[in-house]
């Protein structure tokens, strides 16, 4: 029985089915805002658990191993357990664990307990779609898309702009309390909104194990890579080929177990469904950009401009209140014209964002970059939105399940895709662009030579009295350091232009986007 009595063809909705609907909102953007709230805090968390870099980067790889194994379950375990236990326990599960991490102690057990944050967290996410696609009537449709675009896309901006304040204001501890407040909050929307339906227990032992197995098994191999690929020197490490073997052998088995079987946990013959397949396409490629982007700004703010975490999270909030703006204006925008021009749209606008960027300089900070976000946050509320609702527009509620589970997936996947491949296209096309550089500065270059007679003379007035003895003695280390500026100045500008190019790959990719929604249709 549905948590509400909706009227299809009326558009009614219930007061328990809106309950539900903003209830799985708020875990949605508990379990968005999550991923990104400790960004901006790892130095902060690793000097005081006593963790070296690479300990400290599993304390976002944990979240996301466990996240992404559970995401593409949510359904299947709904069809288990009913949707009431799902969402209770895993809400229940998700207030434990934050509580967990912010007592944690040393870093095995902040490991631990963001691990299991993100297993119980995993489903509230695909939850949220499903309840907003299977309680909304199609004239509520895009209304509650946009709750959902919300949740998504402010808690991109929200959870490094917390986290920075929370830890220089109070301590890296209060980003994990935060989370506790909405949870409460959800548990009681479920509790009041979510009718009771008995277990379907004997589906456990007829489960799709081996799917299950193989897909657990290769996802988190495949985020493992990922995520510490770019510490380990990727395929220089026999752990990070080893990685990518099992991944592939995994998700290899994975695929053809889920279509060999009548009944897989998850339905991947979704794919095949014209709006369905090209739509999670998108997903994935939209998810790849975004989630890289996300992850470039805050890294250029500190790298190029010396930015601390405060400032950082000051520099998204327009980033998010833009989102929650336009989030809320699409619908009105899609019933003027339609989802698929809505989405055209979207990614012509990000695309635009991220061309932005490409002549950054040494002047380029939250000048230009803040601009850029918020034309970004405008495309970014479009997409998330009209492609949602395109995406489900012709299947059938049974289906949800499947449907909504794939969908977030693929965007998880494209997410950790696009951070590994953004940051070691930075890494790669600074040493590039810093090699180009360095031909053209030689010692035998006019121009080096006149720049580097400037610094020393400069370093030599701050220092010395050009008229005393010590000058003569001290023009060498003079020289010297004034190489060691112009050096770091070489790698300065090659760092501004591999951002550059990043900001154009994306750009590049959102238009490719923008091409191929002519080719959804309007009618499923």
């Amino acid at each position: 029985m549905s948590a509400a009595t909706t009227d299809a063809a009326s558009g009614q909705v219930s007061l328990r089915a809106w309950v539900a609907v903003l209830g799985g909102v708020v875990g949605c953007f508990m379990a968005g805002m999550n991923v990104h709230v400790t960004n901006a805090s790892l130095p902060q968390v690793r000097g005081s658990l006593g963790a070296s870099f690479e300990e400290g980067s599993w304390i976002t790889t944990a979240y996301l191993v466990a996240e992404i194994i559970v995401i593409p379950m949510a359904g299947w375990l709904v069809s288990v357990f009913s949707m009431r236990r799902v969402l209770m326990v895993g809400t229940g599960g998700f207030i434990l664990f934050s509580i967990a991490c912010s007592l944690a102690q040393d870093i095995d057990t902040m490991i631990v307990a963001r691990a299991l944050q993100g297993a119980f967290g995993g489903v509230l996410i695909p939850l949220s779609f499903q309840i907003i696609a299977t309680e909304l009537p199609p004239a509520r449709l895009p209304f509650g898309m946009a709750l959902f675009a919300v949740a998504n896309n402010v808690a991109q901006a929200a959870g490094p702009s917390l986290g920075g304040w929370l830890t220089e204001a109070y301590d890296w501890r209060w980003i994990f309390y935060l989370q506790v407040p909405p949870g409460l909050l959800l548990l009681a929307a479920i509790g009041w909104a979510t009718p009771r339906s008995p277990a379907a227990l004997d589906r456990l032992r007829n489960g799709d194990w081996a799917g299950i197995a193989t897909m657990a098994v290769g996802l988190a191999a495949l985020q493992i890579m990922l995520e510490e690929g770019g510490r380990k020197d990727w395929f220089a490490s026999t752990f990070i080929a080893g990685s990518a073997a099992v991944a592939a052998l995994g998700l290899i088995a994975f695929v053809a177990i889920e279509l060999c079987r009548r009944e897989p946990f998850i339905n991947l013959r979704l794919l095949a469904r014209y709006n369905f397949g090209i739509a999670s396409l998108m997903q994935f490629t939209f998810g790849a950009v975004v989630f890289g982007v996300v992850f470039l700004v805050p890294n250029y703010f500190a790298e190029t401009q010396g930015y601390n975490a405060q400032d950082i999270g000051l520099t998204m909030i327009p980033y998010g209140l833009v989102q929650l703006v336009m989030s809320f204006a699409t619908p009105p925008l899609m019933r003027l014209t339609s989802a698929r021009t809505i989405i055209m749209l979207g990614f012509a606008i990000m695309a635009a964002g991220c061309l932005m960027n490409i002549h950054l300089d040494s002047d380029a900070a939250a000048n230009v970059i803040v601009p850029s976000l918020v034309v970004r946050g405008i495309g970014q509320s479009f997409i998330v939105v009209a492609l949602g609702v395109m995406a489900v527009n012709g299947l059938e509620k049974s289906e949800m399940g499947s449907a909504s589970g794939l969908f977030s997936t693929v965007r998880n996947v494209g997410g950790a895709i696009g951070i590994a491949l953004a940051g070691q296209f930075v890494v790669e096309r600074e040493k590039l662009h810093a090699a180009r550089i360095g031909e053209a500065v030689t010692p035998f270059s006019h121009a080096l030579r006149e720049r580097t007679v400037e610094w020393v003379q400069t370093l030599a007035h701050h220092h010395l009295d050009r008229h005393t003895a010590l000058y003569a003695k001290a023009a060498e280390p003079l020289r010297r350091q004034a190489l060691a500026m112009m050096d770091q100045a070489v790698h300065h500008h090659a760092l501004l232009l591999a951002y550059s190019d990043a900001f154009l790959v994306a750009g590049i990719c959102m238009l490719l986007c923008a091409g191929g929604s002519f080719v959804l249709r309007t009618k499923a």
